[in-house]
């Protein structure tokens, strides 16, 4: 039965909520399409366009991209877009198939088999060009498979993409840590071309008294695996994005006593407002212009120190967080997760690295993403720092277009 929703659509000639997509997705001709009841036209559209859209519908931050660019907004009503993309999607992901041509004799080596690997595996099959994939993890789906919870994205969909590379050819290494078991330049030496996008996994540190403590877990690490981890009943979430709104509700499900401390306010919280929603709903109690400045374990108790905090506007309209002196509480703890944003490691280049820009390390790249090494192109949250799948989809079709400029 068809969606009501898609008849609220204006069909916008100049359409807000594609020109805000990170995949530019064309969202009236497939709602076009999904009004004349083209369910699979709609859906191989759509996938053509976005192999991950299965994944995206489920997990995107609409309120940032699609959705909250709907025209009908304006009346705070938006088109549901992402359910109807739901219905299109997740059916075609049983069933499809891709169309492999004749092999052109390249091979590509990918770093990272998460949603930018994933992306730019399909595609390159789909060019014909043999694909190798590389991740420390030993299944496919990086972030996607070891990072979000299965209340918010089932596992049996990051299957399918898994028995999707598989019959398409894709050769698959898990286990495989770049830099130790393999290096890049011997990945450069067996492959025509290599492209890096082992995510950002590293966590990022709070620079505080007592964050190496035992009662300090990353939350990505949590989130991995959190059968691994014998949480005590009180425990505090740090940090205000999507990784902290999943660790968060994980525990909470658990049975666990979870409060979420951010340094901002609601307004400026990068995470999801629909998962921020669903955390309250949840039973997660939210503290908002806190943060801790540290933390102590002393005589079998371990104590946060936290601290307040006021949002700084300046007159060019840059908002920055002021910590305020004076105002020091304690709260006692049983474990704290750690979601303060993550960072990459720049270091699997080994001795080897091609040209940098920034302190950080980072590796220069041009409009296609390839780096000064010609044959190393970047994508996913290697290239960009933490951000949402789709963006990570958005970067993959990019590397891909430099790969098969390069390849010529």
């Amino acid at each position: 039965m068809k969606n009501p929703e898609a008849d609220r659509c204006l069909m916008c000639k100049n359409a807000r909520c594609s020109a805000n997509c990170a995949v530019h997705t064309d969202i009236p001709k497939a709602m076009s399409l999904y009004r004349e009841g083209k369910l699979e036209e709609a859906a191989k559209m759509l996938f053509d366009n976005n192999p991950l859209s299965a994944i995206t519908c489920q997990v995107c931050d609409w309120n940032r991209l699609c959705y909250g660019h709907c025209i009908l907004n304006v009346k705070k009503n938006p088109v549901h877009w992402y359910k109807i993309e739901q219905e299109i999607s997740l059916p075609y992901l049983d069933k499809v198939k891709l169309d492999i041509p004749a092999p052109t004799g390249k091979k590509v080596s990918i770093v990272g088999a998460g949603p930018a690997g994933i992306t730019a595996a399909i595609l390159l099959r789909k060019r014909g060009i043999e694909v190798t994939m590389f991740d420390e993890h030993e299944r496919v789906g990086g972030v996607l498979r070891y990072g979000i919870p299965e209340f918010r994205l089932k596992t049996e969909h990051i299957d399918c993409y898994e028995r999707l590379l598989k019959e398409a050819g894709v050769r698959f290494k898990g286990r495989v840590v770049i830099g130790r078991n393999i290096t890049i330049r011997e990945l450069r030496s067996i492959s025509d071309a290599v492209l890096i996008c082992t995510g950002a996994a590293v966590p990022r540190k709070m620079r505080i008294p007592g964050e190496d403590l035992p009662c300090v877990i990353p939350a990505l690490s949590y989130l991995d695996n959190p059968d691994a981890y014998l949480l005590g009943a009180k425990v505090l979430v740090i940090g205000g994005g999507n990784v902290a709104m999943d660790a968060s509700r994980t525990a909470v499900k658990d049975g666990h006593d979870v409060t979420l401390y951010y340094r901002k306010n609601f307004e400026n919280m990068p995470a999801n407002t629909i998962e921020v929603d669903e955390a309250m709903k949840d039973g997660v109690k939210f503290r908002v212009l806190q943060t801790p400045v540290e933390i102590r374990s002393e005589n079998g108790r371990n104590i946060a120190v936290i601290r307040d905090c006021r949002t700084v506007v300046s007159p060019d309209g840059g908002i920055s967080t002021e910590i305020l002196d004076g105002t020091d509480h304690e709260v006692e703890f049983d474990h704290m997760i750690i979601a303060v944003s993550e960072t990459v490691d720049h270091g699997i280049f080994g001795n080897e690295k091609p040209e940098t820009i920034g302190a950080n390390g980072r590796p220069k790249v041009n409009g296609l993403q390839q780096t000064s090494f010609p044959d190393v192109f970047l994508a996913g949250d290697f290239l960009l720092g933490p951000q949402t799948v789709v963006q990570a989809v958005a970067s993959a079709k990019i590397a891909v277009q430099g790969i098969l400029e390069y390849l010529k």
